[in-house]
């Protein structure tokens, strides 16, 4: 009888000490977890089709499900009055959290001030900022635009030519881009404007190709276009393409993103000679451990975040 109260009294010494063991090494991390099983997060975008895009969305998803969130993710192929009415539908659900991911918050911002007053937290990945959200994890998009085009117009240009832009203005990050590049053609009096185009979204590598062929057949002799500068890597991998089956070598393509195939193209040593690579895996994690921080009742300082750059060239 001794014997066996001298086991019984060991097996609960050994059970007590795994249990410390094991809140010891959860850190608290373990109810948390088990409380955010109850939480909801709401990603938006009008641009999933978009690789970076979908990078980011898949990133927070992963990000979100480790810690037991429950993610929806919404689509809206480039509506943005889908997307407000999207908005009003994660407001009406109750969702925990919205975040925007590569939107304009301005373009739906009464739907956004409805989400704020029904007590719901906005972030932003990759998107803009206004008052009321918590945070906004993107790139600095105006130093990016800065820093590439100064690329183009002083490295690849040398100071003289023509130059092509293809944008997307109500992509606030490509607005920033643009803006950049505006300042910049006023500095360099060598270089002047041909065109500026708009690239539709869905699909923005077929639609910068049509566009480039038709710009091309506009302007066929040899020297009269120097470059395209594209505000994103999807259009610069169309314009690429064009000016490959078109046989134009001599002009020169810059983007941003560091998307994977553009950069495959850089690395081909054709057309497409710098991107700037941004680190949207940082973004999206920024954005998973702010909402978390702001669900613990940790002080989350209002404002934007932003995550490095990194300049690729040939």
């Amino acid at each position: 009888m001794k014997k066996l109260r001298i086991i019984v009294l060991c097996l609960l010494m050994f059970a007590l000490l795994g249990a410390v063991v094991a809140c010891g090494d959860d850190n608290g991390n373990g109810d948390q977890d088990a409380a955010n099983e109850e939480r909801t997060v709401a990603l938006l975008t009008p641009y999933l089709s978009s690789v970076t895009t979908n990078q980011m969305v898949e990133y927070m998803t992963e990000g979100f499900s480790a810690h037991g969130v429950t993610v929806t993710t919404v689509d809206t192929q480039g509506d943005f009055a889908e997307l407000a009415s999207r908005i009003e539908d994660m407001t009406a659900a109750g969702v925990d959290a919205i975040v925007l991911v590569s939107v304009d918050p301005n373009q739906v911002a009464t739907q956004i001030q409805n989400a704020f007053e029904a007590g719901i937290p906005v972030f932003g990945c990759d998107s803009g900022f206004i008052d009321g959200m918590v945070i906004n994890a993107t790139s600095d998009n105006r130093a990016m635009g800065d820093t590439i085009t100064r690329y183009l117009f002083d490295d690849l240009m040398g100071g003289e030519g023509t130059v092509i832009a293809l944008t997307h203005r109500p992509h606030p990050g490509v607005v920033m881009r643009s803006e950049a590049f505006d300042a910049l053609l006023s500095e360099f009096s060598g270089i002047s404007l041909i065109t500026e185009q708009h690239v539709d979204v869905p699909n923005p590598i077929e639609n910068a190709r049509q566009i480039v062929e038709n710009l091309l057949l506009a302007n066929p002799e040899e020297g009269s276009v120097t470059a395209i500068w594209a505000a994103w890597d999807e259009p610069a991998i169309g314009a690429t393409q064009a000016l490959r089956d078109a046989g134009r070598t001599e002009i020169i393509v810059t983007g941003v993103d560091g998307n994977s195939q553009a950069v495959a193209m850089i690395e081909e040593g054709g057309n497409l000679k710098a991107t700037l690579s941004q680190n949207f895996d940082g973004m999206a994690q920024l954005v998973v451990e702010n909402v978390l921080a702001f669900w613990n009742g940790e002080n989350v300082e209002p404002g934007v975040r932003y995550a490095p750059a990194t300049l690729i060239t040939q």
